[in-house]
């Protein structure tokens, strides 16, 4: 009997085309709403970004769903919830421009979308950022995730040391404290690596990576290569949350 994922991604496989490429179309659309981010220009090309944006963008998630599977069973690969939405949040940000500039879509294990780590997806018309883990956490995630790497030493660093690790993806990203954190010793063998704000490894590519189907397969290939970072923050914070 089929599990609840397969059926959607049967479900959604019937609903979208195969990925074979994001669009020249879309890239352009992309461009030019760059220059011209307004409700006027959007609403009179809205059928450009449907059929060139936004489908492609469901067609990859859709083709993502079955490796993925193989890859992270635990992880959801949905149509309905994984593509952001192309308008901005302008409430809090002085830049009042409605549209976002790219597309993206993320993804997080079922059941615990919100307090975990996940993969994220963005293309743009000059480049492609394929990633995973958390991005700037709240306080009491950052204090999960820190309580791990302190507790599990080796096993934290066999990840984020790792030579194909480090190889592929440089090492972790962002800025961090200039101080140990809130109870930890300066002194600490771990410590610079609980001074940082994120716990984030992805790969930039040129837009010719995403311009056919081989895509989907160089998507999925970087995400197992995260897959033991994801995991090791996720028993931290699903486990936290969860108390």
């Amino acid at each position: 009997m089929k599990q609840p994922a397969a059926i959607r991604a049967s479900l959604d496989a019937d609903m979208y085309p195969p990925f074979d490429g994001f669009p020249a179309e879309g890239l352009s659309f992309l461009q030019r709403l760059r220059k011209n981010n307004n409700r006027e220009w959007f609403n009179g090309h809205k059928g450009e970004f449907e059929e060139f944006v936004k489908l492609p963008m469901l067609s990859l998630i859709t083709s993502l769903q079955q490796p993925m599977l193989a890859v992270a069973p635990e992880v959801s690969v949905d149509t309905k919830k994984s593509m952001f939405r192309i308008y901005r949040d302008t409430r809090f940000s002085n830049d009042k421009t409605p549209y976002k500039t790219h597309v993206a879509a993320v993804f997080h294990p079922k059941g615990h979308w919100e307090a975990s780590a996940g993969y994220y997806l963005h293309i743009e018309p000059k480049r492609i950022y394929v990633g995973g883990g958390v991005y700037r956490p709240d306080s009491a995630q950052l204090k999960a995730i820190r309580m791990a790497i302190a507790q599990k030493e080796k096993e934290f660093l066999e990840i984020v040391e790792n030579r194909s690790f480090l190889k592929k993806f440089g090492g972790l990203e962002e800025e961090k404290l200039q101080r140990a954190p809130l109870g930890y010793s300066p002194d600490h063998p771990m410590i610079e690596w609980l001074k940082q704000k994120s716990f984030y490894a992805g790969v930039e590519w040129t837009v010719a990576e995403c311009r056919n189907e081989k895509f989907v397969g160089k998507v999925t290939g970087v995400y197992k290569d995260l897959l033991p970072l994801i995991r090791f923050l996720n028993r931290a914070l699903i486990r936290s949350s969860e108390k």
